[in-house]
């Protein structure tokens, strides 16, 4: 049963099974130099619990790790590596509610959220768990006889994986399912903000039956100075990394020196196309799930929102009277829809944006100003009339800020939504099917939702295109970012 409040004493429990420790070859370690950094509650400021703070020769011991158990981890069975993550699977659905409540604890968002990530988060070792019994290769005759062709995949080797603080179980998964699936062992770096649920994790991969040295959690409050060596080591063999574009161009230089390969699911700058024809509810209801998901801290979140100039005062109006009704607050208590942002950084920046945004003319319908008391709490807010030079309008808000832009014309609109070097995702809300197709056909973006507010689905291909990012991560070819196609020609 669902506890809809969570008391201290719950939050005590939660905190003190998990584990703080770096997890190396199968074993919780401290960090070699004994040093540890705070975690902190959005919500109110306070720490939580320190963890282990990597050095370099930390994270070199956890390459060693994984470098030692590919070998061995390579040759599993398919069955053995679905049976793996079908038990993983089965342990986070089955401690879904604790783990919802440490990942409130240490992300803000409302428990509801977080319950609906673990179980995302499940979906994706389920998912991949049915593609490593899918992994094919090929057979054929030479087109000009007298040979052979064979074509096998193997698994690309020891992979780094770096996940943010926004969805830290389900971004963790969304990797570490197909890299176990592939028959690749990894190092993890969790975001320094939210280490919790990625440590809870390795405790529950372990009991899962992952061999010692196939997943290693390494957490550090100095990223760089602990990756950068293991990206140029030249031992690791993939880098997978969600974040921002800005440090994915720093990871991509690093990676072009020993040409490792790359997936990046970077940031995104997400338009929300809604016609003339469109249901205005059902818009509002989109409109609501691709903004305030996350309180609107996701790179899928509705950044620019261009409506009709027609219908733009009526649906800025219905979403104004949606967004100021939801209840702000802690995450951890019930009914909570709107919890913190992650940090003061975080809450500083959708203050600088709305400021310039309304000094450029834009016109607040609710919300706009930051409360004063503990915590990272930015109010859910509705501009109208947001110019095209305003910061939100080129820049991630990251924050519960709808910015409302009126068009004119569909040849207008699409130029609008393409016109930024992002092209993670564009949402369509149309009734009229020529316009649905041809608008979307023309959206530069790795994935269009038509008609809905949710892309996110662990059978779905999910990335983008431009600066949002490179390969895909879900679905059936999730998996081959992390396999290597071998051409093995045979004479007969």
């Amino acid at each position: 049963m669902q506890n809809p409040t969570a008391g201290p004493t719950d939050a005590t429990r939660v905190l003190g099974a998990v584990p703080t420790d770096l997890l190396i070859d199968g074993e919780w370690a401290a960090a070699a130099e004994g040093a540890t950094f705070a975690v902190h509650d959005p919500a109110t400021g306070q720490e939580l619990v320190q963890v282990a703070d990597a050095s370099p020769a930390d994270g070199q011991r956890a390459l060693d790790a994984a470098v030692a158990a590919q070998r061995d981890f390579a040759a599993t069975s398919p069955r053995e590596r679905y049976d793996m993550l079908m038990k993983a699977f089965e342990l986070l659905t089955d401690r879904g509610e604790d783990l919802a409540l440490l990942m409130t604890l240490e992300m803000g968002k409302p428990l509801a959220e977080s319950r609906g990530e673990i179980g995302y988060a499940a979906e994706f070792f389920r998912h991949f768990a049915g593609e490593a019994l899918r992994i094919d290769g090929g057979y054929q005759t030479a087109p000009a006889g007298g040979a052979r062709f064979l074509v096998a995949k193997q698994p690309v080797g020891p992979c780094l994986l770096i996940t943010p603080w926004n969805f830290p179980m389900a971004m963790g998964t969304r990797k570490i399912g197909p890299a176990i699936a592939a028959g690749c062992t990894s190092v993890v770096k969790p975001a320094a903000q939210t280490p919790l649920s990625m440590l809870a994790l390795g405790e529950i991969l372990l009991e899962a039956g992952v061999p010692a040295g196939v997943v290693n959690i390494v957490t550090t409050s100095h990223a760089g100075e602990v990756m950068q060596p293991l990206i140029a080591s030249g031992r690791a063999r993939k880098l997978s990394f969600t974040g921002s574009t800005a440090v994915g161009k720093v990871l991509l230089a690093q990676c072009a020196e020993n040409v490792m390969r790359t997936s990046m699911e970077l940031g995104g700058n997400a338009p929300f196309l809604v016609f003339e024809d469109a249901d205005l509810d059902e818009a509002v209801s989109g409109a609501m799930a691709a903004k305030m998901r996350n309180m609107g801290e996701a790179c899928t979140a509705a950044n620019r929102i261009y409506v009709h100039r027609s219908i733009a005062q009526d649906f800025a109006a219905r979403l104004a009277d949606t967004m100021q009704r939801l209840r702000v607050g802690p995450g951890v208590e019930d009914g909570t829809q709107v919890g913190p942002l992650i940090d003061d950084a975080g809450r500083s920046k959708v203050v600088e944006l709305v400021a310039d945004a309304t000094d450029r003319g834009a016109r607040v319908l609710t919300g706009g100003q930051a409360p004063d008391g503990a915590g990272f709490f930015y109010p859910p807010t509705v501009l109208l009339d947001v110019p095209g030079d305003a910061r939100m309008a080129r820049e991630e808000i990251f924050g519960p800020v709808a910015s409302i832009i009126p068009f004119d014309t569909e040849e207008e609109v699409v130029a609008a939504a393409n016109d930024t070097p992002y092209g993670l995702v564009s949402y369509v809300f149309t009734n009229n099917l020529r316009r649905a197709l041809r608008v979307a056909e023309g959206l530069e973006s790795g994935m269009v939702g038509l008609n809905q507010g949710v892309v996110s689905n662990p059978a779905a291909p999910f990335g983008g295109i431009k600066e949002s990012g490179l390969g895909r991560e879900g679905g059936s070819v999730g998996i081959e970012e992390f396999l290597e196609v071998k051409y093995i020609g045979i004479s007969v």
